[in-house]
């Protein structure tokens, strides 16, 4: 049942800025606010190897802000690594990492509960050839300035990565 709700509502976006978001702190955001700008939109993890990315995903908001935005989406879909309430994850996301890019409440990327983006971007992943492109926590997904998904880098591939930045000088 909750995987046809899903399928459901999936049906009824036809693109990245259909999406409507809540916020760590509980706010709305919708992903139409950054029509014109890149997005990078990350599933992220408290308690993982690649938390430290956090550090350059930071980094990378600072220094592209006029054509970029990034997104952090906390999820515990892999071993347990966010285990944190909403609040939680927020203050230690800024604590550690002065976290000041847009957080998503936390979600699921994976399996039967995923959220609709996350299904929305495997399908799209799926058409420029990226078969299951989610294998763990900080998988990237680039979107250009009209919605269009460029590219998915996996969880190695560093925020600050050449593979990245090129998409962005």
């Amino acid at each position: 049942m909750k995987t046809l709700l899903i399928a459901m509502i999936t049906l009824a976006f036809t693109g990245i800025y259909d999406f409507k978001l809540t916020s760590l702190d509980g706010k709305p955001f919708d992903l139409a606010a950054y029509k014109g700008k890149k997005i990078l939109i990350v599933n992220t993890a408290s308690a993982c190897g690649f938390t430290p990315q956090y550090a350059d995903l930071e980094s990378l908001y600072e220094k592209y802000k006029d054509r970029l935005v990034v997104i952090g989406f906390p999820a515990n879909n892999f071993m347990n690594q966010e285990k944190g309430t909403n609040a939680e994850i927020a203050a230690f996301c800024k604590k550690n990492y002065g976290v000041s890019f847009p957080m998503s409440e936390k979600i699921s990327v994976k399996g039967d509960d995923i959220h609709p983006l996350f299904k929305y971007l495997t399908e799209e992943a799926e058409k420029i050839g990226m078969k299951d492109p989610i294998k763990w926590n900080f998988t990237k997904f680039l979107v250009d300035e009209n919605g269009k998904l460029l590219a998915v880098f996996p969880s190695k591939v560093k925020p600050t990565d050449e593979a990245i930045t090129k998409y962005l000088n």
